[in-house]
């Protein structure tokens, strides 16, 4: 079989009803675009959010506030959230994506030092507060600081 070979289904395509041919038909003088103004024109074209001359959307909505965009947001975790670990020693952010304390592991991580821990981890986040840093090496842990991602800078 070839694609020249092969039929259209029936009543797939309809016929658009004539335009211009007579006042019987109900489309006939202006051919269904009325009198005048800019759609009675030949090549007449508005782009979808054209609003007819009307204030558009974009323009009335109020515009308030600012989004920096070099902010650095983390995923914040407490050291009372570490209990969820039990007898596992190791937290890193795949670990913690698994018992469900931050929504993606690809993401940065923060621990900050609010709650207080017994078991000793050994704990790999992007950053930590001073506060965590300090319980953790008390409770005989070992915290890990990944280096910080370099930002491509104009020259």
């Amino acid at each position: 079989m070839k694609l020249n070979e092969i039929k259209r289904p029936e009543g797939l395509k309809k016929s658009k009803p004539p335009k211009g041919r007579g006042p019987g038909t109900g489309n006939g003088k202006t051919s269904g675009r009325g009198h005048k103004g800019q759609r009675a024109r030949s090549g007449s074209k508005q782009r979808a959010w054209f609003e007819g001359g009307q204030m558009p959307i974009n323009r009335r909505v109020p515009k308030r506030g600012f989004k920096n965009r070099f902010a650095v947001n983390y995923q914040i975790v407490n050291l009372r959230d570490l209990d969820r670990f039990g007898e596992e020693s190791q937290v890193n952010a795949t670990t913690l994506w698994e018992k469900g304390l931050i929504k993606d592991p690809t993401d940065l991580v923060k621990l900050l030092g609010d709650g207080q821990i017994t078991q000793a981890f050994q704990v790999e986040v992007d950053k930590a507060s001073k506060s965590a840093e300090q319980a953790i090496q008390a409770a005989g842990g070992q915290i890990t600081l990944k280096p910080k991602p370099v930002r491509a800078t104009k020259a």
